[in-house]
């Protein structure tokens, strides 16, 4: 069976963000944006993961498309955080490292895809 790098990959950024969710309510008493990662962060994953199961290729590329603008979410409320010192940079850099490569590859999927249509 081939192994399914996109997958492996939204699924460990999932769970990425349920723990840092966990990391910013219980140490930072942090209840909004960590609310709002941990949404978009898991729901890259579970957008992948309808996308295997598309009826159409137009689905298929939707799918997609729903992931990346989760993904670009995601980036968004990285770099909030950030920006008002609820995460460390070292912490930062690495999770965020991880959603811009997820991003890039989600965004040459549907390019790909829309070739082969």
């Amino acid at each position: 069976m081939r192994k399914n790098i996109l997958k492996e990959k939204t699924f460990a950024f999932a769970i990425r963000c349920v723990k840092l969710y966990q990391y910013l309510v219980e140490n930072k008493k942090e209840f909004v944006i960590s609310k709002q990662i941990l949404r978009s962060g898991t729901s890259i994953g579970a957008n992948y993961r309808e996308s295997q199961n598309a009826e159409s290729k137009n689905d298929f590329i939707h799918k997609l498309g729903i992931a990346q603008k989760e993904c670009d979410e995601s980036l968004y409320w990285l770099e909030l955080l950030q920006a008002t010192a609820l995460l460390e940079q070292k912490m930062f850099d690495d999770i965020y490292k991880d959603a811009t490569e997820l991003l890039k590859m989600l965004k040459s999927a549907i390019l790909t895809a829309k070739e082969k249509k």
